[in-house]
């Protein structure tokens, strides 16, 4: 007897999606300009969404790139976003954009990462923290940004606010779950969550914080670092939609003036 895979129906899957949102069809109709009439015939399968009502419905409902070329395929059309590698020739603006942020942030450090925390790319500063990580596995490609940071053989063991910065990292993975619903982020979170480690810290920030800084103890002393994420916010290629850099930025003098004291050194 031969086994065949079952093919997800479209309608079934734009259902997930817009439960996953939390939206009534109605709601998803209004967003989209159609009845709800419509919108339940396609998720009961009785009626096949045409390829621009699959695009429009994908776009209210903001789900990626990668997910609405499996939401295009699911109802018998072609994908509709390309996928190339970061070292293909037609990235290379992505790339010649990455290589300028992550220089031009000099002294202070910066990464590059992709969907599952991967890192793809860091500037010289960044190895103020990746030194710090003990464990060469954590460290052999591919690295996973999370893993090395949370792991008791990686950066956790110097980070001094390690429960609230643990905290912040698995929340920021939890809301990147809700909105990607990425499996492979489900299996992460899951380990992160079994490390040992001080707990989440919930008390409320003083009144003087502005965010929730990354303090870290190094060979240059303690370093007090906040981070930014920028993204491609106008990406319709997979791999470009998927990237973040992020850029951690001194939180006060000492921690600029030890970073500047490693760079003129290097």
């Amino acid at each position: 007897m031969v086994i065949t895979e079952e093919v997800p129906r479209v309608g079934s899957m734009l259902r997930d999606w817009r439960l996953q949102r939390r939206l009534s069809q109605l709601d998803l109709a209004l967003e989209a300009g159609v009845s709800t009439r419509h919108i339940s015939f396609i998720e009961n399968a009785r009626s096949t969404p045409s390829r621009e009502m699959v695009l429009r419905l994908s776009d209210r409902l903001d789900v990626p790139l990668r997910e609405r070329n499996r939401l295009l395929v699911a109802a018998g059309f072609a994908p509709g976003y390309g996928e190339q590698h970061l070292d293909d020739p037609g990235m290379e603006p992505v790339r010649i954009a990455i290589e300028q942020v992550l220089a031009g942030h000099e002294p202070y450090p910066a990464v590059v990462v992709d969907a599952t925390w991967e890192l793809l790319a860091a500037n010289a500063a960044a190895g103020v923290l990746i030194e710090l990580v003990s464990a060469p596995d954590l460290l052999a490609p591919p690295i996973n940004v999370l893993r090395a940071t949370l792991h008791p053989d990686g950066l956790a063991p110097h980070i001094v606010n390690l429960g609230e910065w643990r905290g912040h990292l698995l929340d920021r993975l939890r809301r990147q779950i809700a909105l990607s619903r990425n499996p492979a982020l489900v299996t992460l979170l899951e380990e992160l969550e079994g490390y040992p480690g001080a707990p989440h810290a919930v008390s409320a920030p003083a009144a003087s914080e502005i965010a929730v800084p990354l303090r870290v103890r190094t060979g240059d002393g303690e370093l007090a670092l906040l981070s930014t994420i920028a993204t491609f916010g106008t990406a319709v290629e997979v791999t470009a939609s998927e990237l973040s850099i992020e850029s951690f930025f001194p939180l006060d003098e000492p921690t600029a003036a030890a970073l500047r004291g490693r760079a003129a050194e290097s």
